[in-house]
């Protein structure tokens, strides 16, 4: 725990929890040393009772734990949360709301505790989303970013002409959830502006394609072929069936009269190198970025799917024809600055059922709210 959140809970305390934070620490670091196999979950629950004993004074605590926690532990500590709370109210003693808004607006905790914060908070005052959302509108946590935004957006809804339009854009700017973006982006397209929804999401559009290689599904995901080993952009490789492969430069326009999520990027390998089964492609972009910086690519992908990024495997999912999405796949990675290289490998399999023949992944390259980084498609047609 920071010295510095404890502080803020020591603060406006009585004795009794300064007392007590030692203890309540104890507690909390029992819980959180549970593994994501369950070893450890009989001392976690001990001490998840001895939790909710203490009192209130343990709530502010408790939240706060859940900023570093695994995800088994975070479940421990959100259901020891529930219980302190439920504790306080049947005791009629009123919630620490002060303490709670400003957790919920201290964005140095992690998105997930802050949320419980403010869920707590509004139950005790039903008046601090009206006070609070206008300033989550671009926060770092998605939930709270994502409430704001309904809000704003219910506001924008009673407008008409240009003030709805210059609302709905400003609102834009703001969006990162799927569901949400349709609606606004529909919205204004109805009234006569249509937002850009592939900058807006970083969704990459330009690529060089090699394929089809050899794939027999569960036995050569794991084949390296030369495009894994190194990206030249003018061989000429053996690909499936003995037939010569070169890179193919493809680009995906976007129809500007589709504004669905699940279509933002798609690239059809159907369309790109002919139907085919037991095939493996690859696809190949160029990121330039200005600075070292972190960054997530999203990817969704119908077939199985590796991502390479400067020649290393970041990640992989053998998985075919479960469905695919918008933002399916979150990998977080570090672009170097300068130029970087993006590879995806995608596998499609034999499966004969219509809804089988699908052949398509798309990725994008964003923050961790899902905005676009300020990074720039470079991908050479050769």
């Amino acid at each position: 725990m920071r010295l510095a959140v404890i502080g803020i809970f020591l603060a406006g305390a009585g004795v009794a929890s300064a007392a007590n934070l030692a203890e309540t620490q104890k507690l909390l670091a029992r819980i959180k040393s549970v593994s994501e196999e369950g070893a450890g979950n009989q001392e976690a629950g001990a001490a998840w009772k001895d939790l909710v004993l203490s009192g209130g004074d343990a709530l502010l605590p408790t939240i706060a734990a859940i900023d570093d926690a695994s995800p088994v532990a975070a479940n421990w500590l959100r259901s020891a949360v529930n219980a302190l709370a439920e504790k306080e109210k049947a005791a009629g003693r009123n919630l620490p709301v002060e303490r709670l808004e400003a957790f919920a607006k201290d964005t140095k905790h992690a998105p997930a505790a802050r949320r419980i914060a403010y869920e707590l908070l509004i139950t005790a005052d039903p008046k601090a989303p009206e006070r609070l959302l206008p300033g989550f509108l671009n926060d770092s946590s998605g939930e709270l970013r994502r409430d704001a935004l309904a809000a704003e957006i219910r506001k924008a809804d009673r407008h008409e002409g240009e003030k709805a339009k210059r609302e709905f854009g400003r609102l834009f700017a703001y969006v990162r959830d799927p569901d949400q973006a349709e609606e606004i982006a529909k919205t204004l397209d109805t009234l006569g502006a249509r937002p850009n929804l592939i900058a807006h999401f970083g969704v990459v559009t330009k690529w060089m394609i090699a394929g089809p290689f050899d794939h027999e599904m569960g036995a050569t995901f794991d084949k390296v072929y030369e495009p894994e080993k190194k990206v030249d952009l003018a061989a000429i490789y053996t690909g499936k069936g003995g037939a010569e492969v070169r890179w193919k430069h493809h680009v995906v326009e976007p129809d500007p009269k589709k504004l669905k999520m699940d279509e933002l990027g798609i690239v059809d390998l159907n369309a790109v190198l002919g139907k085919h089964k037991n095939a493996t492609s690859y696809a190949y972009a160029v990121i330039e970025s200005d600075k070292e910086q972190p960054v997530e690519i999203r990817l969704g992908c119908i077939v199985a799917v590796k991502l390479f990024v400067n020649g290393k495997e970041v990640f992989a999912r053998e998985e075919y024809h479960h469905g695919s999405g918008f933002d399916q796949y979150r990998v977080p990675v570090t672009l170097k600055a300068g130029k970087n290289d993006l590879l995806v490998k995608a596998c499609q399999n034999d499966q004969k059922e219509p809804y089988a023949q699908v052949w398509h992944f798309m990725a994008r390259v964003c923050d961790a709210t899902g905005g676009a980084t300020p990074v720039k498609v470079v991908t050479p047609e050769k």
